[in-house]
């Protein structure tokens, strides 16, 4: 690749959180600019953004639909690459499918979509168009996640027969979304966050990651879901026990109403032979420990031999530099961009570079969704996943 890839972006403007934490993660590694957007539905709020982030105004857009015609119509060694879509959950749809159909590849924030029929629809243009989708699931982009990944699928473990993983966070705790906190707002509105507040927040973050360390799929939930802040109209609390097409039996917990807690992301995965614990809190660190021998604390490091692959390909300092969630986003974007770099050049990506999350992904994570509350609300004790 001998230029950089072009970036537009829908939503994120100066009036939203998410947004500047993907352009930052976008632009660690020098392969993409932002060059054009969308960036809010207000006007006057799209315009002060695209100033801001000194785009061209011709190229600072007041709609996703006028942007796309307009970037379709320019020269290709001129029009932008993909899109980042950073809207609420119920604005993520239309504007991907739209820019599929357009010919642009796609990044998205997570959850996938609004409803799981929607992820299907996006699935299957997937296939139709042969275009990329990434989902921004920032804890599998951690280098000592995809050690333990790489642990797991290597045998290390043995055969893995329990998962716990606990997202709590604290956020919540009030009912901030009537005290004018926007973030709240929609998180807690079903009509912008979909069928669940918590699960598909935090909730599908706790899954992705136990499905993707494991290398196993949840076939089976038994699941409550619980809104403890008096006044609230959607979910903030949730507990799932999980069952693994392995054999394997999980727990999953995530609460958003857990005071004090900030996002205390944490797994635990157990086979036969020893078990690993991760903590986002302390992310360049993964503890192994073993059945018959003493533990291993496993640290972060582009110098370290002992560390797999995708591990190093995913450290961009020595061991001792604390790398945390700006780089871990990023190692998503750049292995986003590589795999989109290959197919622009007529090479093979390497299995290091095709390392991010998918529109599968995104898929399993709407099924998780709909299958956590159709469980919820279930007399049965075990639910099969809805897919």
């Amino acid at each position: 690749m001998n230029r950089k890839l072009k970036m537009g972006m829908v939503g994120g403007g100066q009036d939203a959180f998410i947004g500047a934490i993907h352009r930052l993660a976008a632009n660690m590694d020098g392969l993409i600019e932002l060059s054009c957007g969308a960036l809010s539905i207000k006007p006057e709020t799209a315009i002060a953004s695209g100033k801001a982030l000194f785009l061209p105004e011709s190229r600072t857009y007041l709609t996703y639909e006028e942007m796309f015609k307009a970037e379709k119509a320019l020269p290709i060694n001129e029009r932008m690459d993909f899109v980042t879509i950073v809207t609420p959950n119920f604005a993520h749809f239309a504007p991907a499918m739209m820019a599929l159909d357009y010919g642009f590849n796609v990044v998205i924030e997570k959850p996938i979509t609004f409803s799981l029929e929607e992820a299907k629809l996006l699935e299957q243009k997937i296939k139709e168009t042969g275009l990329i989708l990434c989902l921004t699931h920032t804890y599998s982009g951690y280098p000592m996640v995809k050690q333990a990944k790489a642990m797991v699928r290597e045998g290390k473990l043995g055969k893995i027969r329990k998962v716990w993983v606990e997202y709590p966070q604290g956020w919540l705790s009030k009912l901030s979304e009537r005290e004018g906190n926007a973030q709240a707002a929609w998180r807690t509105d079903p009509t912008k966050a979909g069928k669940s507040s918590v699960m598909g927040d935090i909730g599908t973050h706790a899954a992705h990651l136990a499905e993707y360390i494991t290398g196993s799929k949840i076939t089976d939930v038994c699941a409550e879901l619980n809104t403890l802040v008096e006044g609230r109209v959607m979910d903030d609390d949730g507990a799932v026990m999980l069952k693994f097409d392995n054999g394997a039996k999980g727990v999953l917990m995530a609460s958003q109403v857990a005071a004090g807690e900030e996002n205390a992301l944490r797994i635990r995965v157990y086979g036969e032979k020893g078990g690993i614990e991760w903590l986002q809190h302390d992310p360049n660190t993964l503890i192994v420990r073993w059945l018959d021998e003493p533990a291993q604390i496993l640290r972060a490091g582009s110098n370290y031999a002992h560390l797999s692959s995708f591990a190093t390909h995913n450290c961009r300092t020595p061991g001792g530099h604390p790398e945390g969630y700006l780089e871990a986003f990023a190692n998503i974007y750049r292995n986003f961009a590589l795999t989109i770099g290959c197919k622009l050049d007529g090479n093979e990506p390497t299995p290091e570079m095709l390392d991010f999350p998918s529109v599968e992904d995104g898929l399993r994570g709407m099924a998780f969704i709909d299958t956590v509350v159709v469980s919820a609300h279930s007399d049965k004790k075990w639910t099969p996943y809805v897919l």
